[in-house]
């Protein structure tokens, strides 16, 4: 029976070489996160175009936000249950219809629910992506992989929003949405022709159930999600916050906001490119702990800067906020790697817990980071947030997670298998 789910399905016995597959994962991941800042730059159009304010028109992200954290909860267990092909053909199936939709929308409110539709179908790609990584790649090259592919989706993020308005100064706003459901029908044509059924085999009445209860009893795996969501945390805190800081404290352009803001993007980028190189040879708990030193020491210089007054400027801010971000690339990757290698057959299951607490989460911090940002004359309460939580995130590692002779070692991890295989 171990064996059974230890080893992936021949028909995926040569994906992990295959550049077309990195390709798709790169694809699936990214076409739902894309979707969604390639039409921020249209928002003030949508608004005059429907007679509506621009916090209605805003409902389009919010909502979207709402759709991929849901499709997190949802897309994974299926993907376990019924394979990774069928839920993600079927998810990207929902975009196109839901994008076909957001093209003949003749109001707002009709705009907004097939957004919410849109992310719901197309956030299965970021989910089941993490699925099929650990379905395909040994457990020590797991972090490199959603390393590299978060790297090859951040370059994708930062283009988007340029994209997305060069498309709506030419063609106006609804070409966006021919735009993104030509894309949805490449990236299912893609995973029909060329993605097998990378799923492993499940023990006999293995199921969502089980698979959520086996899994919230494992400390380990506890463990690794908290830090990994925590970490998440972070961005989404600073992102809220940063807008009124360099515009209304400063006094600086949006414009030159976006211009910084991109410094924290490129930092990130750069640590997941790191974290592809080292990861093959150090564990992933050295690699958590290295990221979490570096988001520590930023985070830490932030609020000293903040102390004496020198966060008044947008380079002092960004600065050491790249450090965080180049920290947090680390932990992010290393803390999913740990938390979808626990039980790998429930590897979807694993990761739609974790992306649903990311963005559920990662909504409420936003706000509690623009409203620190937005209501303070300082940079002082925000940057203090960003370092409790990196405070935070190093406690569960050190207080949560076990030590590294309990979990890290590959026959342990199957030994614990075995035995919870053998219970059920």
């Amino acid at each position: 029976m171990h064996g059974m789910i230890s080893k992936p399905p021949r028909a995926a016995a040569n994906l992990a070489t295959s550049r077309l597959v990195l390709l798709l994962l790169v694809v699936m991941t990214g076409i739902a996160p894309i979707s969604l800042y390639i039409l921020v730059p249209a928002l003030p159009v949508l608004a005059t175009n429907f007679g509506s304010d621009i916090s209605i028109a805003q409902m389009t992200v919010s909502l979207y936000m709402v759709g991929i954290a849901l499709s997190q909860l949802i897309m994974g267990p299926l993907s376990d249950r019924f394979g990774r092909r069928p839920v993600l053909l079927g998810g990207l199936a929902l975009m196109i219809v839901a994008s076909v939709a957001c093209i003949f929308a003749e109001t707002l409110p009709q705009l907004i629910a097939a957004r919410f539709f849109q992310a719901l179908g197309g956030a299965s790609g970021m989910v089941i992506s993490r699925a099929i990584i650990r379905d395909i790649y040994e457990r020590d090259r797991v972090a490199s992989m959603i390393s590299l592919v978060v790297a090859a989706l951040m370059i994708g993020q930062m283009v988007s929003p340029l994209t997305g308005g060069l498309i709506e100064t030419a063609f106006g706003w609804r070409a966006i949405f021919y735009a993104i459901t030509i894309a949805a029908i490449i990236v299912a044509v893609g995973i029909a022709v060329a993605l097998p059924e990378t799923r492993r085999s499940r023990a006999a009445g293995s199921g969502f159930r089980g698979d959520v209860g086996i899994l919230i009893r494992n400390r380990a795996f506890v463990g690794y999600v908290m830090c990994q969501v925590l970490a998440s945390q972070i961005i989404f805190t600073f992102a809220g916050g940063g807008p009124y800081i360099v515009v209304t404290q400063m006094g600086r352009s949006s414009a030159e906001y976006g211009a910084w803001f991109a410094t924290s993007g490129f930092a990130f980028l750069v640590g997941n490119l790191l974290c592809v190189r080292f990861a093959p040879r150090h564990s992933l708990e050295k690699l958590i702990w290295f990221g979490l030193a570096l988001q520590l020491a930023g985070s830490l210089a932030n609020l000293l800067w903040s102390i004496i007054g020198w966060n008044e400027a947008p380079a002092w801010l960004f600065g050491t906020q790249m450090i965080v971000m180049a920290g947090n690339a680390f932990v992010m990757a290393n803390s999913a790697a740990g938390a979808i290698s626990i039980r790998p057959e429930a590897a979807g299951t694993a990761s739609g817990t974790m992306g649903f607490l990311q963005q559920g989460i990662g909504a409420l911090m936003s706000q509690f980071g623009a409203y620190l940002g937005g209501h303070s004359v300082t940079t002082l309460p925000l940057t203090a947030a960003v370092l409790a939580i990196s405070l935070l995130c190093a406690c569960v590692m050190i207080f949560v997670v076990p030590r590294r002779e309990v979990v890290v070692s590959e026959a342990l991890i199957e030994q614990a298998e075995e035995e919870e295989s053998g219970m059920m």
